[in-house]
């Protein structure tokens, strides 16, 4: 049966940077296999699926096919099926911005954004 390290297996289809990122993801609780928590050690295999918080997202993955060494990117997708659930829409509640520059708010310009803020409350 073909298997790998996950930490290796997470560096080679570019779900981190680097082999050592990958390997304290594991070490810090962030890399689970099959939903259960998994050191730099731990082997994959196709059909295990896969979660690694990657910066502020958690990526969900389904390993297809095990490769060890790092290859390009267009290969590297063809190993994995990626169940990432989409992220949750943010508001389209506009946002008031202000020139870069401007200084502070006249009183005036002040009342006016405190209105416009009461309006989207």
């Amino acid at each position: 049966m073909e298997s790998t390290r996950v930490d290796r297996w997470l560096w080679a289809v570019r779900l981190t940077k680097t082999r050592n990122d990958a390997a304290d993801a594991c070490r810090g609780g962030h890399v689970r296999v099959n939903d259960r928590p998994a050191k730099p050690s731990a082997t994959v295999v196709p059909g295990d699926e896969v979660r690694a918080r990657v910066g502020t997202t958690t990526r969900v993955v389904e390993v297809v096919r095990v490769i060890q060494k790092r290859v390009g990117a267009a290969e590297a997708v063809a190993c994995f099926i990626d169940r990432t659930p989409k992220p949750p829409p943010e508001a389209l509640v506009p946002v008031a911005r202000r020139e870069r520059g401007a200084g502070r708010p006249t009183k005036r310009e002040r009342r006016v954004l405190d209105r416009f803020r009461e309006q989207g409350s």
